[in-house]
């Protein structure tokens, strides 16, 4: 049975939104962790250097090292959650594309674990962004596609195209089919 599902997709793609749909249409309790959340939780210094995480008035952002180091021991940190039987619905950025997914690979081993791309249309990424007023100006266009590259699925889900309801709905079905036909 799936312990893990990893949501990958652009800023203001819909995962935010999509986790809480799958909350409540998935049986048991799946507990959401977010690289927003990860974000919020680094010291100011982190978020204003270049060892920590940045973002550029275009809404390009660059990681360093001290960031890439909490990352590690953050997802570690899931990984034995998992481990120890939580069910884990992971919302993140691969801003790295397959590398990213790489990271979480090795951090998830062992655990059967459900890819999940979250795609939404850059302009419509784009006008979400502007409404939440919480971004970056850019990132979500420039993010769009760029964290998609080269990276494997098992199930992708467009947000522009259906509500989450339904993305929600479709993550669930996929779930429930047996093994040899997924």
């Amino acid at each position: 049975m799936t312990q893990v599902i990893v949501l990958n997709g652009g800023s203001s793609s819909g995962k935010s939104g999509l986790v809480r749909c799958l909350q409540a249409v998935l049986p048991g309790a799946w507990l959401a962790v977010g690289v927003d959340t990860l974000v919020e939780a680094l010291p100011a210094a982190l978020r204003t250097s270049g060892a920590g995480i940045g973002f550029a008035p275009d809404g390009g952002v660059s990681v360093g090292e001290a960031f890439r180091a909490l990352e590690a021991a953050w997802m570690a940190g899931v990984a034995a959650m998992a481990d120890a039987g939580a069910h884990i619905l992971v919302d993140d950025v691969f801003l790295g594309g397959a590398a990213s997914q790489q990271r979480w690979r090795d951090a998830l081993a062992g655990l059967p674990v459900l890819w999940v791309g979250v795609r939404c249309d850059a302009a419509v990424a784009a006008d979400r962004e502007v409404a939440r007023g919480d971004r970056v100006t850019g990132m979500a266009a420039s993010q769009a596609d760029a964290v998609h590259r080269g990276v494997v699925y098992d199930l992708e889900v467009d947000t522009g195209k259906a509500e989450s309801m339904a993305c929600a709905r479709r993550v669930a079905r996929h779930l429930a089919e047996p093994a040899d036909s997924a």
